[in-house]
């Protein structure tokens, strides 16, 4: 049994064919610390992804994206810099849920780095795909927040992206471009 640990700098005795450790009551005591903590560690593990199993399977959405954050230009304020060319894209784990987006740095995360509520979203719609050197071709969105707060959202599949609009679309129960009616009663496209 104690050939299965790779316990260094014990050390071990053979007598009789029989392997021992020998081992000080300050080694002894080190050692039951160690597994103590490694148990706090693991009990700590465990109730992360029970929490965040909680929060993905009550999710109406959840996944990886590409994210930048900009402010709109108030009014009287020069237009923005064009900043197409500065690649600030930052992965998240985004999760729609309840009436909230909330924005993860990672899927394991306990709390989320930002969130914003569906009903403080004003506008989301469609933006140009892109493509980024040895990344290929990127499909973006956008959520804009009534503060004037703007997340750019992309990913490499355009399906993710239809999935993130259509289930923002009717969360946040905004219209999009597409959906205007013209006086005469036809959609605007």
């Amino acid at each position: 049994m104690l050939n299965l640990f790779s316990l260094r700098g014990l050390p071990w005795t053979g007598a009789d064919g029989q392997q021992k450790v020998q081992l000080t009551a300050a080694e002894l005591e080190s050692l039951r610390s160690e597994l103590a903590d490694i148990e706090e560690r693991e009990a700590h593990m465990k109730a992360r992804l029970e929490h965040i199993d909680g929060i993905l399977r009550s999710a109406r959405l959840s996944g990886y994206l590409y994210i930048r954050t900009r402010w709109t230009a108030l009014p009287g304020e020069p237009a923005p810099i064009d900043d197409t060319k500065i690649n600030d894209w930052l992965p998240r784990f985004i999760v729609l849920h309840g009436q909230c987006i909330f924005f993860y740095l990672r899927s394991t995360d306990l709390s989320p780095q930002d969130s914003t509520l569906l009903s403080d979203v004003v506008e989301v719609g469609s933006l140009p795909s892109f493509t980024r050197e040895d990344e290929g071709t990127r499909y973006s969105f956008y959520i804009l927040t009534r503060q004037g707060l703007r997340y750019e959202c992309s990913h490499v599949s355009q399906i993710q992206v239809d999935t993130w609009l259509s289930a923002l679309q009717t969360g946040c129960k905004v219209v999009s471009e597409s959906d205007v009616l013209v006086p005469n009663g036809s959609s605007k496209k």
